[in-house]
């Protein structure tokens, strides 16, 4: 997947990574990479969920 990259480099760039957004960030900053990238799988297939699901919601709060 990462090419040419060997450990040290993914290593390094991990630590980089690291310093720039602090500990704290870096779970909520997975997460928003996590759930990105689901929505773009989603969005590939055509299967719209979300969409559906914040409409059930509407629909049941109003």
């Amino acid at each position: 997947m990462f090419g040419s990259l060997g450990i040290w480099e993914i290593l390094l760039i991990v630590v980089v990574i690291a310093l720039l957004f602090g500990g704290r960030k870096l779970p909520e900053l997975g997460k928003g990479l996590g759930q990105g990238i689901k929505n773009f799988k989603n969005a590939v297939k055509g299967g719209d969920t979300d969409k559906d699901e914040e409409k059930s919601k509407d629909e049941k709060g109003n």
